[in-house]
Parts: structure tokens; sequence; C-alpha cells
């Protein structure tokens, strides 16, 4: 069996399964949380502005 008729589309090679190519959970948390810390400043700062 040739490379086409097992890639008959030319899709790429799979990636390799492990954790070095894995996403930085870690740091997307701190700035979920960062995020919603800064949301909660704007929100306390704007109530005191405009009451």
């Amino acid at each position: 069996m040739d490379e086409q008729e097992r890639n008959p589309m030319n899709h790429p090679e799979e990636q390799p399964a492990g954790t070095d190519g894995a996403p930085k959970f870690g740091r997307l948390l701190i700035v979920l949380v960062a995020a919603v810390v800064l949301i909660g400043i704007i929100t306390l700062l704007t109530e005191r502005m405009y009451s």
C-alpha cells in the first residue's frame, strides 16, 4: 500500500502523544483570574464614580 492509498486526502501526520506540546494550563488559569480581577476592579471603580 503506497502513501496515497493510506492518506488519500493528504492529512498531516498525527502528532505524538505526550506532554512536550501540551498547552500551558497554569498560565491560562493565571490570565483568566487576572482578567476576572481586573473586571471586578473596573466594576467597583465605576460604581463609586457614578453613585
